[in-house]
């Protein structure tokens, strides 16, 4: 294929010498005269192990080019990389300048060149956009060329000092688009790589990106609040985060990591307030794990402020415990729901398949009888008598006894709060999930 890679800096570089590295014919493409004089005379104009190889290889079997023309880029040319930076604004806002400006000489660019043999030509996002832009920004300042134009996201997931080998070594490839087109050609373009190329919507590839960074930012952070307690607690926080990593269980998977309602049980609330209260006890202040305690209430303050935009009367809560397949409820943000609707004068009937009052004991027993004393008159035998004349269902389990009776009955309004449900509950008129 050829190949146009809009912006010559640390991405568009290695994408560049990457792709020409394995037989496109790749243009670069930048306004900085020093950066495509880099590439011409066979030199990588960033620092980058691996990459001076490589683009001095591919200049010298004549697959890598450069230019400032915009239009000798794209002359015939099937795809076109967009690849410029996306800094922050003064207000923290995404500055899409670069991006308008790139996909505005592609746009002059395709009106000018001839077409390539397919007749189509795909515009393909690299830089990391906000989710929205790829619709909002790029398909419409493409519209209307005489070219048939197919867009698309397909993000990068390049650390700098290890880019190339992210490059060949990508966990995954993502084409965030609706044309097939352009689905086409971005799978044809990385089949070197051998990964299956996840076609998703444009906006879920714009947000991913997000997301990987926010994650690793977070485990950065994390890392460093629990060192700087350790350290005054005369433990060697390294020692701890290694075992930490060997659990591949729950630590170093996908355990936890869909989202759903609110965190609680008889553990991580209490140990969180443990080590919130050593660091205090200790003059120190630990805002990321302060913060998850205080974004673990938001969620269930979102979902009581929901149902009270909904103007409903009565409400069927169906899951009570902190988690399927156990009665365990101290601490349960079911609970904790079922508490604050009462207290706001809601007709609330409540169904659990394994919660039985009579069976709770203990703490267990202590705990709910503290914050819901009238339990056994708010408990139903049956999910569809706790449906019975409900407006709203909100369910906190995906027990099969349960989807049936939802679709057997279902009641105006359904918040989802674990994105178990299944399609034929999502397809019910009042459906709605708790983050999607």
């Amino acid at each position: 294929m050829k190949v146009a890679v809009v912006g010559l800096g640390y991405v568009g570089s290695v994408t560049a010498a990457c792709l020409a590295s394995r037989g496109h014919q790749v243009w670069g493409v930048d306004a900085d005269a020093a950066k495509t004089e880099d590439i011409r005379s066979g030199r990588s104009p960033v620092a980058e192990p691996r990459l001076g190889a490589l683009v001095a290889r591919a200049v010298a079997e004549g697959s890598l080019h450069a230019t400032a023309s915009a239009a000798e880029a794209l002359d015939h040319a099937d795809v076109s990389l967009v690849c410029v930076g996306t800094p922050s604004g003064a207000r923290g806002d995404t500055d899409l300048s670069y991006v308008r400006r790139a996909v505005a000489d592609i746009g002059a660019a395709l009106r000018a060149v001839r077409p390539p043999a397919s007749g189509h030509h795909s515009v393909v996002i690299r830089s990391t956009v906000p989710p929205g832009t790829v619709d909002e920004v790029v398909a419409s300042a493409l519209a209307g060329l005489p070219v048939a134009t197919a867009v698309a996201m397909c993000p990068e997931f390049l650390r700098e000092g290890s880019g190339v080998a992210d490059f060949f070594g990508a966990p995954f490839i993502v084409a965030g688009t609706a044309d097939p087109p352009a689905a086409e050609a971005v799978t044809r373009l990385f089949s070197f790589l051998d990964r299956p190329v996840r076609i998703v919507p444009v906006r879920v590839a714009e947000a991913l990106k997000y997301a990987c960074n926010a994650f690793h930012a977070t485990k950065v952070s994390f890392a460093n609040e629990i060192a700087r307690l350790l350290r005054v607690l005369e433990v060697d926080a390294r020692e701890v985060m290694s075992l930490v990593c060997e659990d591949q269980v729950l630590n170093l998977s996908a355990a936890y990591l869909r989202p759903g309602f609110a965190f609680g049980g008889s553990c991580l609330p209490k140990d969180l307030r443990s080590l919130l209260w050593l660091a205090r006890s200790n003059g120190l202040d630990l805002p990321l794990l302060a913060g998850t305690l205080a974004t673990n209430e938001i969620v269930i303050s979102d979902v009581v402020e929901r149902i009270v935009a909904c103007d409903v009367a009565a409400v069927a809560l169906l899951g009570l415990s902190f988690k399927a397949h156990t009665d365990d409820l101290r601490e349960s943000p079911s609970v904790e729901l079922a508490e604050r609707l009462i207290g706001k004068g809601y007709q609330l009937r409540i169904y659990d398949p394994v919660v039985h009052p009579a069976r709770l004991v203990g703490a267990n027993r202590r705990y709910i009888e503290s914050k819901l004393p009238h339990l056994g008159r708010l408990l139903t035998h049956q999910p569809r008598h706790a449906l019975t004349g409900a407006d709203m269902a909100v369910v906190a389990t995906s027990d099969q006894a349960v989807l049936g009776a939802l679709l057997a009955a279902p009641p105006p309004h359904l918040i989802d709060l674990t994105g178990r449900l299944g399609p034929a509950a999502e397809a019910l008129p009042g459906y709605q999930g708790v983050g999607w």
